[in-house]
């Protein structure tokens, strides 16, 4: 009886998983701000409150540096590529609330040229202040996210991948202007994500059955002792669509224009980079310790996806006017990219990867983060890239930082995207995968015409006589931009100490 009472008393490491517990306490503690505080006084307490919560998580993130465990009676990995992933969420959640923040304000003054060579005007234009639900419904989020690439079993995976979907959903329907066309890009990104959920707990089920364990290394055991079996490859399957469906992959992408189209313009951000992380992490966990055995497999089936996903998102985008829209199919070739470094089924693709998760979040931020600057004489964004002709003569700065954001997107050199796509391009090559490289190179091309035809919009195409896009000024997004584009553009040219950290991130742990 004792050994039993030993063996099922819980055993929680608070330390290892003080992130999850600082960010999961802000959540908490802000929808009690939302029901306690005065109104006038939630947008300030609940900013206060993220911005502690977000920094002192990275800061237990940096002082976990170098500790290889699992916690919470195995349910939890922590390693290296927990560690890093989990900063990398951290900080683009950061990026986001100083976004999210400077909507706070009703109105703000805003210039535009209102006739091509015309005077400067100053105007004020009326924003829509902020809900200040998107808070906790946010931090939540970060914290499923936080959970997800360090789950070392699939019931904390599928649990992770719940708690970071379900306020999204949320999210994602609570724009103020465009009511309708938000609520339906939340409502359609509900069900299409409740339906890759089940496929995902389906498939759990099926290897559940197969290996009689959730660990991923006690499925990597049970297939190493038994053989690839038909339950253990059908499960797969069915777990990595749950997974795909995340990440945008084709021809699990269906929702991704709509939704980034209609959610509140930080939230598209917020979801094409950290929600690309979490997913990603959970997925190179997924594949590279429960699966290792059935390589051909998922390798086989990976490289199709890694096809349709690249060109598919590339040739979506070129008809697309609306910026946002364009933003997501960029968003859909660019999980191309990235499952080319799973695909490699190598430690060079992992931290491959893993740089580019970062560098991809920081620069897609920023771009985002930008588009929500362009606003008409009702305060609503304006997207239709027609009218952002001849935008660097009226915000030359926005126009140039929108540009430095659209050519790491590309791969032009210089930037951090060209590292990225070269780290991705060589680990499929030593892979043997050089057939997905040419495939990758031809749908950067393709991708370039897009964004060049937008840089040559904002720099070179006559506005229209009833050209009335605004430029917001706000220093809280520019500051936060201005860093991003310098990173963007630093990780290009100084890019080996990021490279060497994710080259040394170890191995995982469980």
């Amino acid at each position: 009886m004792t050994t039993l009472a030993a063996l099922t008393t819980p055993s929680v490491e608070y330390r290892a998983v003080l992130p999850l517990l600082v960010v999961f306490g802000a959540a908490v503690a802000g929808v009690l701000i939302e029901g306690f505080v005065p109104r006038a006084r939630r947008v300030r307490a609940q900013l206060a409150l993220a911005y502690t919560a977000l920094l002192a998580a990275l800061l237990a993130v940096v002082t976990l540096a170098g500790t290889s465990q699992l916690a919470v009676m195995g349910a939890v990995a922590i390693d290296g590529p927990t560690l890093f992933l989990q900063a990398a969420i951290l900080i683009m959640a950061l990026f986001t609330m100083v976004v999210l923040g400077s909507r706070s304000s009703m109105t703000i003054t805003a210039q535009a040229s209102s006739v091509p060579g015309g005077a400067e005007e100053r105007t004020a234009i009326r924003v829509g202040a902020i809900q200040t639900e998107v808070f906790p419904l946010l931090m939540f989020a970060v914290g499923g996210m936080l959970l997800m690439p360090a789950a070392a079993d699939l019931l904390t995976m599928f649990i992770a991948l719940e708690v970071l979907s379900l306020p999204l959903y949320v999210l994602c329907g609570l724009a103020r202007h465009r009511r309708v066309l938000s609520q339906e890009a939340a409502l359609k990104y509900f069900l299409l994500g409740a339906f890759s959920s089940a496929l995902f707990l389906y498939g759990v089920a099926l290897l559940y059955g197969y290996s009689g364990t959730l660990t991923l290394r006690g499925i990597a055991t049970a297939i190493a002792d038994n053989g690839e079996g038909t339950l253990a490859v059908i499960g797969m399957g069915l777990v990595s669509v749950g997974l795909l469906f995340k990440v945008g992959a084709v021809p699990f992408h269906s929702w991704v224009p709509d939704v980034y189209q209609g959610a509140p313009t930080p939230i598209t951000g917020f979801m094409a980079a950290a929600t690309k992380v979490a997913a990603f992490g959970a997925m190179l966990r997924l594949f590279y310790v429960a699966l290792p055995d059935l390589l051909a497999e998922w390798r086989a089936a990976l490289s199709v996806i890694v096809v349709l996903t690249m060109v598919g998102g590339a040739l979506m985008a070129i008809g697309q006017n609306d910026v946002k829209r364009l933003l997501g199919y960029s968003a859909v070739a660019q999980a191309g990219f990235l499952l080319m470094g799973i695909v490699a089924a190598n430690d060079r693709g992992v931290a491959a990867v893993m740089f580019y998760l970062l560098v991809y979040g920081i620069a897609a931020i920023a771009a985002v983060a930008l588009v929500e600057l362009v606003r008409n004489l009702d305060g609503v964004e304006d997207n239709d890239i027609r009218r952002w002709s001849g935008l660097a003569r009226r915000s030359p700065a926005l126009a140039w930082a929108f540009t430095v954001c659209l050519l790491a997107f590309t791969g032009i050199p210089l930037t951090s995207g060209f590292i990225s796509k070269v780290a991705v391009f060589s680990a499929a090559a030593e892979s043997g995968a050089m057939a997905l490289v040419v495939v990758g190179v031809l749908a950067s091309a393709i991708a370039a015409f897009v964004y060049l035809r937008v840089i040559r919009v904002m720099f070179f195409a006559e506005p229209p006589a009833d050209a009335r896009v605004f430029i917001v000024g706000s220093p809280p997004v520019s500051i936060a931009v201005g860093a991003a584009v310098a990173l963007t553009v630093l990780m290009g040219v100084l890019p080996q100490p990021l490279l060497g950290l994710v080259g040394s991130a170890g191995a995982f742990a469980g």
